[in-house]
């Protein structure tokens, strides 16, 4: 039993520390690796099931290759908590995910062992290849490993990296790790034997020779039909391949991703083959391999809160408003029900969309078109030439992935694609990668679109009603991750005038012109201004585009100071209410208009509210940003 062994982890600090060891110690140190992933996550919480599955695989490649001279690339990162464990990073690996802690995704200022940040997924092969190119050019010999899981060859950037590795000479080991497609037949001993035997220098070598003969011996016709015959034969004894050995890989698989013993010995041959361009190697894994509760419920292990170890529970949010994920849902249904024109498009995210809740209610209504957010669009973009009106529901983050196929499939035609926009603003532990900041920027400058943020649940729930109803162009709402106010909600979203906003509180000192769920904090800083003596107007713009522009005169006309507050960056909302002002003369009798966004850094994963503090978005930072902008005239200073 592992429990009677001297325990090998504690002896590992860098992966050097392992390229001596025997089969027995690595399935050893492999063991104790899966217990210390699982342990830790249980503090932090984090991605577990994508880490847990790659654990033989991580140590394989560690000590099979030298990294960090071997450059390791890591699709995503979300598998990546082991590799962090193996490379230094163990005494601070129930930091992942806290204030000034290790990122939960590969990053390049953390370690020299993670030569790619990773958060958006398929770059992995893209990235290593650029490598590949830079070393040959360099005269270096180091090897280049890229991780890439099954979801994220279904983007298409996966399959162009390929086609143009597949032309190149360059040498580049892929390692498709298979845990969802199941497009592998059984993985044995015989599917084990064969793949070693494909990766061994004397198959390559005579494989190379018979190639290089064909070519010279047989006409052209002969030669290029023999080595297509070699292919497929290949592909039918090893179980496929031939999609990859058509762009131009050398396929060897599948292999037991979990089996040392069969994953050591390929990966030796592969790297000691030294035959020249990019070889895929076809691993079989499972997600949340070796720990019960992740095994039996994958989808629930991708992404965990805290949780106990034993039991398998993760800690549980109080009891509180529903989630704005929950809210569009459940609003796009009711709307739904109404109208069977709607339909749902998801890439690769239905439960963390909450189409999920939709797919249940219309099945045949809902699409969920894999990690493709280019295709999410242009699909989306087609539906409505034909008079279907489709929701594409896509974080903020991911939606920059399409922005092309926003301009031209939609925003050029006119097209009317309602963009519901998750995770719009700061995302606490998830980082700078996945926060949704710049959307309001870069869909704002686009003609015709309409741009709305919802200030609660309420008015998302008004803004999907209002998103349906629009049938001339395109339009875009947005909201943020995690709980909503806890307002009343009405049994149906009402369609909101277009372009209007709304005044909840009249004063005469100042103004506050908010854009999305800000509005609670634009309404505590009020309610401090108020208490200083300066009663403070308080607005809900609704929309960004278009803009309010009589309400936008009427609170310049009567304040000296007009604050624009946002959860975006510079150039989103405040910069159209600017642009606006200049214009409309509204800037020439003194009126201090004062954008308060998103600072123009990058914000580190931390909780949500260290965030907004950093990011100057709190209501008492609100309230001294307009005591600032009024000046002497206000009688108090800001605080220091």
């Amino acid at each position: 039993m592992i429990s009677n062994r001297t325990p090998l982890l504690d002896t590992v600090r860098l992966p050097a520390d392992i390229r001596g060891f025997d089969l027995e110690q690595l399935r050893q140190l492999a063991d104790e690796l899966r217990r210390e992933t699982i342990d830790a996550v249980s503090v932090t919480g984090g991605h577990l099931g994508a880490g847990l599955g790659v654990v033989e695989l991580t140590v394989a490649i560690h000590h099979v290759f030298n990294t960090p001279r071997d450059k390791l690339i890591w699709d995503v990162g979300h598998q990546a908590y082991p590799h962090k464990i193996l490379t230094g990073r163990r005494d601070r690996i129930r930091t992942l995910r806290q204030g000034g802690g290790l990122s939960g995704f590969t990053r390049r200022s953390e370690s020299e062992y993670d030569p790619f940040g990773a958060a958006h997924s398929s770059t992995s092969i893209s990235a290593g290849l650029g490598m590949a190119v830079a070393r040959d050019r360099k005269g270096d010999d180091n090897q280049v490993i890229c991780v890439i899981g099954d979801g994220a060859m279904s983007a298409g950037m996966a399959y162009e990296a390929m086609n143009n590795a597949g032309s190149m000479d360059s040498r580049l080991l892929v390692i498709l790790n298979d845990n969802d497609m199941s497009i592998a037949p059984p993985v044995g001993a015989m599917s084990a034997y064969l793949s070693r035997l494909l990766s061994s220098r004397p198959y390559l070598s005579l494989r190379q020779l018979a190639k290089q003969l064909g070519r010279k011996m047989l006409p052209k016709g002969l030669a290029a039909a023999a080595e297509k015959a070699e292919e497929y034969a290949r592909g039918m004894v090893t179980g496929g391949g031939t999609l990859f050995e058509e762009l131009g890989f050398y396929y060897i698989g599948p292999v037991d991703g979990h089996n040392l013993d069969h994953l050591v010995p390929v990966l030796k041959n592969i790297r000691d083959s030294g035959q020249p361009g990019p070889v895929l190697l076809h691993v079989v894994t499972q997600k949340g391999k070796g720990y019960g509760p992740a095994e039996a419920s994958d989808d629930k292990y991708h992404g965990v809160a805290k949780f106990d170890v034993v039991t398998g529970a993760q800690a549980k949010p109080k009891a509180g408003a529903p989630s704005y994920t929950k809210v569009f849902a459940e609003a796009l249904v009711a709307e739904a029900e109404r109208d069977d024109r709607i339909v749902a498009i998801t890439a690769a995210m239905p439960s963390g969309t909450g189409l999920d809740l939709f797919a249940r209610r219309f099945p045949e209504r809902t699409f969920d078109v894999g990690i493709a957010e280019q295709h999410a669009v242009t699909f989306a973009a087609g539906m409505a030439t034909e008079g279907f009106k489709p929701f594409a529901a896509i974080y903020s983050t991911f939606l920059q992935r399409a922005y092309d196929q926003v301009v031209h499939d939609v925003a050029i035609q006119k097209l009317p694609v309602r963009f519901a926009i998750d995770r719009a603003g700061l995302v606490g532990a998830d980082g700078a990668t996945h926060a949704g900041s710049f959307d309001i920027a870069y869909l704002g400058c686009l003609p015709d679109m309409v741009l709305m943020a919802a200030a609660d649940e309420a008015e998302l729930m008004h803004m999907v009603a209002t998103a349906a109803a629009i049938d001339d162009r395109p339009s875009a709402f947005r909201y943020p991750r995690g709980e909503g106010m806890g307002v009343t909600l009405p049994a149906r979203g009402e369609v909101l005038p277009i372009g209007k906003g709304r005044v909840l509180r009249e004063g005469n000192a100042i103004a506050i012109l908010s854009f999305g769920t800000r509005l609670a904090e634009c309404l505590k800083a009020a309610d401090e201004l108020a208490a200083r003596g300066l009663p403070a107007t308080v607005a809900d713009a609704r929309f960004c585009k278009p803009l309010d522009t009589e309400l936008v005169r009427q609170l310049a006309r009567h304040h000296e100071v007009l604050l624009t507050v946002e959860e975006g960056s510079i150039g989103g909302f405040g910069s159209h209410v600017l642009h606006f002002c200049a214009h409309d003369g509204l800037l020439d009798h003194g009126l201090k208009v004062r954008p308060l966004v998103l600072p123009d850094v990058f914000i580190d994963h931390e909780t949500p509210q260290r965030q907004y503090e950093q990011a100057g978005l709190t209501a008492a930072q609100i309230a001294d940003a307009a005591i600032s902008a009024l000046g002497p005239k206000a009688g108090i200073g800001a605080r220091a």
